[in-house]
Formats: C-alpha cells, sequence, structure tokens
C-alpha cells in the first residue's frame, strides 16, 4: 500500500530486499513517486511464469476484491 493509499502489485525474488528498497524509494517508480507504506499481502510462488501469472489476476481485481483477498487467506489466485 503506498501513503495515498493506492495499491501497487509486483514480483520480486527476495521479498525482505525489495520492502528495503521501496521504504528507501529505490523500488519502483509508482511506489518512489507515491510513497510506500507498508506491505498488505505477499503471496509465494512456484517460478517467475507463476508469479507473472498472478500479479496479472490481481492487477485485474477491483480495488474492493484486492481488499477482500488480503484480508481473506481462503481467496485464492491462481
Amino acid at each position: 500500500e503506498c501513503m495515498d493509499e493506492s495499491l501497487y502489485t509486483g514480483v520480486t525474488n527476495n521479498l525482505e530486499n525489495r520492502m528495503h528498497a521501496h521504504a528507501t524509494g529505490n523500488g519502483s517508480k509508482y511506489v518512489k513517486r507515491k510513497g510506500f507504506n507498508r506491505l498488505l499481502r505477499a503471496k509465494e510462488c512456484k517460478d517467475k511464469s507463476h508469479a507473472c501469472k498472478c500479479e496479472y489476476q490481481i492487477k485485474q481485481l477491483s480495488r474492493n476484491e484486492k481488499l477482500d483477498w488480503f484480508r481473506d487467506d481462503s481467496l485464492e489466485i491462481l
């Protein structure tokens, strides 16, 4: 989640490093502009291809659907 409450979805192979990069303004251009607030949810994937497919599915959700998915572990993406 960004400081303006917009939602960012991305892919990484090292979550800790990516969160540090976002927090210090060195992550994505989008998060750099909007400011990093907090991680709402992470999903482990078997490989980069699977991660990119999940990212695409998440990006297709409405804001409310994303918020529901962040709150409810039983809702599945891929």
